[in-house]
């Protein structure tokens, strides 16, 4: 089964992304930016899916430091603020796709399976 990483401070929203995921795909979390780079120097995942705004370091700075170090590794956007300047900003950091809060269910798994399969 394939492994998600979940970077996201906010614990309902956490919960609700496991349960969408939870038939398809193995799932880890990270509370923060900082915990999601330091797990992924000791864990392998297919695919994060990261919250853009989260204490201690956001989910732009993360992402550039996680696709500095893993350049193939897919990240998903989760955020939000929905404006085009976010979206400019999150594809800027590294990400490879943006999927705004409340999170479709069905947009979201045709978007991972897209870019990592079921």
């Amino acid at each position: 089964m394939k492994k998600i990483l979940i970077a996201e401070d906010n614990d309902s929203n956490f919960m609700l992304m496991t349960y969408i995921l939870k038939d398809k795909y193995e799932t880890l979390r990270a509370v923060n930016g900082q915990d999601a780079v330091n797990l992924l120097k000791r864990t392998d995942v297919d695919l994060v899916l990261m919250d853009m705004k989260m204490p201690v370091m956001d989910g732009k700075e993360a992402t550039r430091l996680i696709k500095a170090e893993h350049p193939n590794l897919p990240v998903v956007a989760l955020t939000a603020n929905a404006f085009e300047n976010d979206r400019q900003e999150a594809f800027a950091a590294g990400c490879d796709e943006f999927l705004s809060k409340p999170v479709n269910r069905v947009l979201c798994l045709d978007t991972i399976a897209r870019l990592i399969g079921a």
